[in-house]
């Protein structure tokens, strides 16, 4: 089973993963948040990134997810899973992201699942006023 950690500006990540447990089900393992803050020294956050991974650690492999390209959750995560075998990370991390990363954890290898991740994420992002018109000029 591919494991997931998710790091985020403040709770974000907390609460985007109590939202998907909520639609998909408890994650009642292989699932870590780890949340920044600006009153916390970097060497405490990357050091719960490092023991994260640790303790994640699987021959089935690691998705790390950060809220934005750029931001501190991304860049203190980076250096630490660039040269990490069976570690993926993806940035920009949403609702239906996790969704589709908790229904299909155990169904996917890591690189298709990162495949979908991304792709459902992408999917997800909807102009809806747009996506109504559309549909109802072409009914």
């Amino acid at each position: 089973m591919i494991n997931f950690i998710v790091v985020t500006h403040g709770e974000f990540g907390a609460y985007l993963v109590e939202a998907a447990e909520g639609i998909i089900g408890r994650q009642a393992r292989g699932v870590r948040v780890v949340a920044t803050s600006s009153r916390q020294p970097i060497a405490d956050i990357r050091q719960r990134v490092k023991r994260a991974l640790a303790e994640l650690a699987n021959p089935d492999g690691i998705i790390l997810f950060t809220d934005m390209p750029g931001g501190t959750p991304n860049n203190l995560s980076f250096p630490l899973v660039r040269d990490e075998r069976r570690v993926e990370m993806i940035s920009g991390v949403n609702l239906y992201m996790l969704v589709s990363a908790f229904s299909q954890r155990e169904r996917m290898p890591l690189d298709k699942l990162v495949e979908k991740i991304v792709a459902d994420g992408q999917k997800s992002i909807r102009d809806i006023r747009a996506m109504f018109q559309a549909a109802a000029g072409a009914g």
